[in-house]
C-alpha cells in the first residue's frame, strides 16, 4: 500500500464507541483495521454549550484498552465509565430550548463502492442527550422542547441518505480527481445535508474526522458484462439542500438563485477489475423553472393554477441561478424545457422563461450565452409517427457534443507512476472550453434538424485521440489516451421536474453511456441504440431513480414511466425499450 493510502487509512475513522461518565462523554474512533484509535471528549457539565476536546494522541489497540481502564478508575467515585453504544459516525449536534443532543448513526448498510471506497446507506440512527441526570433537572422540559424533538424524530434518515468515509460522494468524479479538496470545502457542498448540524463540532475541533457528510437522493450500482469485459455502472442523484422542500411548498427560485427540486445526476462507468484502468463519468442537472411562481394546493383541485409573481422584473434570481450553475459546471449551460406550450397553466411559465433567457443573454458575452431549447414532450407523444426517445436522443447527442464528458485512462499498477487518485488530473482546467457554437435562442426542432448523421453516430469523439482499436499489436502496454473533461451541463425541467424530465435524462444517459463505453473500448460505436440490451438495463436504473425522486419531492412514485412512451402493442410484443417504427394510432399519452 502506498504511503499516502496508508496515511488515509490511519486517519479515516469508520467505527466508534461511546462511553459515559457522570461528567464526560468519551468517544473512541478507529479505522477499519482497528489499528489506530482516537479520543474525543464531550463535557456534560454545561449541556447548553457544546464543549468538545479532541486528544491529539493516536493510540494502538492495546493503548486504547489501557486508556479506557484508566478512565474508568479515574471516575470510580461517581460510578466509573460505562459503555453506551457502538456507532458509525456523528451526524451532528442540535439544540432546541434546552440541552444539546448528539445525532449518531447506529447501523448502516453497504450499497456499493466507488473504486475501493465503500458507500453506505443509513439504516438506523439515535439521538443522545448530552445532559446527565443532575444537569437535566436544571432544565424545564417545555412543551416546545418535546414538540421539536418529536418533529426531528419524524425525519427518517433511513430513506435515501448515503455517505462514504473515504470518497467524497457529494462531489462528481471529475471534481474529485481534477480539484481534490477535503475538510470544510466538501461540507460546504450544495449536496451535504447535515452541514449545519456538523458546523459547531467542526469549528471547535478544526477537524472533520468525527462526522460523516450525508447526501440525500439516489444511489444504485450494478456490474454487467459486455464484449467479455466486466463493467461497473453507477447512477447517483444528489439533491440540493438549498431551497429544499416538497412539491407545492417549494416552487421556482428564491432570492439567492436556488431552485426547488435541484438534483445533480451522475453516471460513472469503469472496468470492474482489481483496479480500474479507465474511468468515465457524465453529469446532468434538473431543477424547477427559475422564476418566482407558486401553486395553491387544494383537495378539490388536483391541478392548481400557476401563480406567476411579478417581483423580479430584471430576473435577478434567475441570473443568480445560472451563475451558480456556471460556477458548478462551466460553460455551456444547455436548458431543455419540456413544458407544454398550449396548456394554459404551463404556457404562462413557458413564455416568461423564454423572455427571461432572452434578457439575460443580452447582457452576457457570447461565450456565456445560455442555450435554450423548448420542446413540448406531451404534444409530441400524441398521434405522431415519431419516437419521442429518438428525438430526445438527437438532442442528447447535440448537447453531449457541446459539453463532452469526463474520461481518464489510468497508469497501470506497477508502471512506476504513482496512481494516487487526487493527483491524476493535477493542473488541468476542469472547465476547458474547445469550441463555442450557436448561442441564440432557437426552436428545438431547428436544432434537431441541424444535427447531421455524423453527429448522431457520435463523431464528436473522433478527436478523442484513441479508442480500443488504437492499441498497438506489438506493445505490452497501450499508450495513455489524453483525458477528456466535461465542460458545461444539460439542465432539464418540466413543471415538477419528475416524469417528463426523467425521460429526457434517460435519453441523455443512454447517449452518454454509448460514448463512455466506446472510450473504454467496450463497444465498436459510440451510438447505443434503443434496441440494445443495455438500453433496457439502463432504463430500469433511470425509472428506479425517477420513482425515488418523485416520492421525495411529491410523495408518490412517478406516474408515467420511461417505458410508458412506447406504443401499447410494442410493450406487449417487443422487448422493453426496443426501437420501433411507430403507427400514430398506437401512441399512449404522457
Amino acid at each position: 500500500m502506498a504511503a499516502a493510502e496508508q496515511e488515509a487509512e490511519a486517519t479515516c475513522l469508520q467505527s466508534f464507541e461511546l462511553y459515559e461518565s457522570e461528567s464526560i462523554f468519551y468517544i473512541f474512533g478507529t479505522n477499519t483495521g482497528k489499528t489506530h484509535w482516537r479520543l474525543l471528549k464531550i463535557d456534560r457539565s454545561e449541556p447548553s454549550d457544546l464543549d468538545v476536546d479532541e486528544c491529539s494522541t493516536v493510540y494502538t489497540q492495546n493503548e486504547y484498552r489501557i486508556l479506557l481502564k484508566s478512565l474508568d478508575e479515574d471516575h470510580m467515585s461517581t460510578g466509573g465509565v460505562k459503555f453506551v453504544t457502538k456507532f458509525y459516525g456523528i451526524i451532528g449536534f442540535i439544540k432546541f430550548a434546552g440541552p444539546f443532543y448528539m445525532l449518531i448513526i447506529t447501523d448502516q448498510r453497504k450499497i456499493g463502492e466507488i473504486f475501493d471506497h465503500p458507500v453506505y446507506q443509513v439504516t438506523k440512527t439515535s439521538m443522545v442527550e448530552l445532559a446527565n441526570s443532575k444537569m437535566r433537572s436544571r432544565f424545564v422540559i417545555s412543551k416546545d422542547e418535546n414538540r421539536y424533538k418529536k418533529i426531528l424524530n419524524t425525519l427518517d434518515l433511513r430513506k435515501d441518505f448515503f455517505f462514504s468515509y473515504s470518497y467524497h460522494i457529494m462531489r462528481s468524479l471529475q471534481k474529485n480527481l481534477s480539484d481534490p479538496q477535503g475538510g470544510w470545502n466538501v461540507y460546504e457542498s450544495t449536496f451535504v445535508w447535515n452541514e449545519f448540524l456538523t458546523r459547531g463540532l467542526r469549528n471547535s475541533l478544526g477537524s472533520t474526522l468525527w462526522t460523516v457528510a450525508l447526501v440525500y437522493g439516489f444511489f444504485k450500482q450494478d456490474k454487467f458484462s459486455i464484449s467479455g469485459k466486466d463493467i461497473m455502472f453507477t447512477l447517483i442523484a444528489r439533491r440540493s439542500r438549498h431551497f429544499a422542500g416538497t412539491r407545492y411548498l417549494k416552487r421556482g427560485v428564491n432570492e439567492k438563485g436556488r431552485v426547488a427540486n435541484d438534483v445533480e445526476t451522475e453516471q460513472i462507468v469503469y472496468g470492474a477489475g482489481t483496479r480500474p484502468t479507465e474511468v468515465s463519468s457524465v453529469v446532468q442537472n434538473r431543477g424547477s423553472i427559475p422564476l418566482f411562481w407558486s401553486q395553491e394546493t387544494s383537495k378539490m383541485n388536483i391541478k392548481p393554477d400557476i401563480i406567476l409573481h411579478q417581483k423580479d422584473e430584471n430576473y435577478e434570481g434567475t441570473k443568480l441561478h445560472f451563475e451558480n450553475l456556471r460556477e458548478r459546471y462551466g460553460n455551456p449551460i444547455i436548458i431543455l424545457n419540456l413544458i407544454k406550450k398550449r396548456e394554459r397553466r404551463e404556457s404562462i411559465l413557458r413564455r416568461e422563461f423564454d423572455r427571461a433567457i432572452r434578457i439575460i443573454n443580452k447582457n452576457l458575452p457570447e461565450e456565456n450565452h445560455l442555450r435554450f431549447l423548448h420542446w413540448d414532450l406531451h404534444e409530441n407523444s400524441q398521434g405522431k409517427p415519431t419516437n419521442v426517445l429518438d428525438v430526445l436522443l438527437k438532442v442528447a447527442f447535440r448537447a453531449l457534443r457541446l459539453t463532452e464528458f469526463f474520461y481518464r485512462q489510468l497508469p497501470p499498477t506497477g508502471s512506476g507512476t504513482a496512481p494516487h487518485w487526487p493527483s491524476l488530473l493535477s493542473g488541468l482546467d476542469p472547465f476547458l472550453c474547445e469550441e463555442n457554437s450557436n448561442s441564440d435562442n432557437t426552436d428545438c426542432m431547428d436544432i434537431v434538424g441541424d444535427i447531421s448523421q455524423e453527429e448522431l453516430s457520435g463523431s464528436s469523439d473522433s478527436s478523442c485521440n484513441g479508442t480500443g482499436e488504437d492499441k498497438p499489436e506489438n506493445s505490452e502496454l497501450p499508450p495513455l489516451k489524453p483525458p477528456k473533461l466535461q465542460k458545461g451541463v444539460l439542465r432539464t425541467n418540466c413543471i415538477d421536474c419528475l416524469d417528463r424530465t426523467n425521460v429526457a435524462q434517460y435519453a441523455y444517459g443512454l447517449a452518454a453511456l454509448g460514448h463512455q463505453l466506446y472510450m473504454l473500448g467496450s463497444v465498436e460505436s459510440p451510438e447505443l441504440g434503443l434496441d440494445a440490451p443495455l438500453a433496457h438495463h439502463l432504463m430500469h436504473f433511470y425509472e428506479r431513480m425517477g420513482d425515488t425522486l418523485a416520492v421525495q419531492y411529491s410523495g408518490s412514485a412517478a406516474h408515467n414511466k420511461i417505458s410508458g412512451i412506447l406504443p401499447t402493442t410494442a410493450r406487449k410484443t417487443c422487448t422493453l425499450g426496443a426501437r420501433i417504427i411507430f403507427n400514430g394510432s398506437y401512441w399512449c399519452t404522457f
